[in-house]
């Protein structure tokens, strides 16, 4: 009966996972990852539009991303966007293509950088104690309506715990991971 609750639970830790990963993919570590471009929208025809569903994105060389646009009308837009986003990236286009020369970082913005991973982390990490939380509240919930014995709902807390500490633990080496790969020159 509780395993409902715990398969539940399981399901939107991960989705934390995922948008700590999404958001991990966003911030650039000195080399050339289209993903950096995933969080960009422009106005397509009165729609707010993700860059990579208008455009061809690719990284051809490590420290290049070049964009190409379905319809060339809308390289001007794009390149705005860029421009105004945090990415601290100037665009240069021939009329056809934008390319991104993708700078190398400075050792003041990899500190930054890795702050922000950090806040982003700990942020992900809020969120799967909150979802502890709930899990533990739905299951007060079953053993108030008699759905659970008293020793259940210990043990199903526990299970809980684990399941917390193991999406902690998660978090901590993606964390790692990508402090490496900013501070890597």
């Amino acid at each position: 009966m509780y395993l409902d609750a715990h398969k539940n639970l399981e399901e939107k830790m991960n989705k934390t996972l995922k948008v700590l990963k999404d958001d991990f993919n966003s911030i650039r570590a000195g080399r050339a990852n289209p993903a950096m471009l995933d969080r960009l929208t422009i106005d397509y025809y009165g729609t707010v539009t993700p860059i990579k569903q208008v455009a061809s994105i690719a990284a051809p060389e490590p420290r290049l991303i070049t964009i190409q646009p379905y319809d060339p009308s809308i390289i001007g837009a794009i390149e705005k966007t860029i421009q105004q986003s945090d990415l601290g990236i100037n665009p240069s286009n021939d009329g056809k293509i934008i390319r991104l020369n993708i700078p190398q970082l400075t050792e003041e913005r990899r500190k930054d950088l890795t702050k922000i991973v950090k806040k982003t982390a700990e942020d992900s990490k809020v969120a799967i104690r909150n979802e502890r939380r709930n899990g533990n509240d739905a299951l007060k919930k079953m053993q108030k309506d008699g759905e659970l014995t008293e020793d259940e709902l210990k043990l199903a807390q526990e299970e809980v715990q684990k399941i917390t500490d193991k999406f902690i633990k998660l978090i901590d080496e993606m964390t790692e991971k990508k402090d490496k790969e900013i501070l890597e020159v």
